[in-house]
């Protein structure tokens, strides 16, 4: 998949996968970027699609970025190949609202050649909001 990155605003110089138009512009837009110590953040700013009729982040949109960050945190075992998602499952812990900083984090647990294995949690404003794990197969 190839990358841009962003080149204003909040999330200026982080990457995103233009050709995921449904991350890109139906529930993102999504980021992630390589941190210092190698290991990869994916982030987004909850607005006000990105809620329920309850005002809290509609649980859609966290399993869509939670699958967003399976990728960003598997990327340099993904490379150039194409990859989708096999596995999925998460738990929603806390909620979140309008204007908080969601951001994805996690580890690979296992890389084979075409199954890899991610564990990862989902924060707002640093707080807890959903863990998630799940495969992804390399095709």
């Amino acid at each position: 998949m190839s990358l841009k990155i962003e080149s204003e605003g909040e999330f200026k110089g982080w990457s995103f996968w233009p050709s995921e138009t449904f991350e890109c512009e139906t529930v993102g837009p999504f980021y992630f970027k390589k941190s210092k110590d190698g290991s990869y953040i994916s982030r987004y700013r909850s607005i006000e699609k990105h809620m329920n009729a309850g005002g809290y982040t509609h649980g859609g949109c966290l399993m869509s970025f939670a699958d967003f960050s399976l990728f960003a945190i598997a990327s340099d075992h993904i490379q150039d190949n194409q990859a989708v998602t096999v596995a999925f499952n998460c738990e929603f812990l806390a909620g979140s609202k309008v204007g908080q900083l969601m951001e994805g984090s996690g580890e690979v647990l296992r890389a084979g050649r075409s199954i890899i294995f991610v564990r990862g949690m989902i924060t707002a404003d640093k707080e807890v909001c959903l863990n998630f794990s799940g495969a992804i197969k390399k095709i």
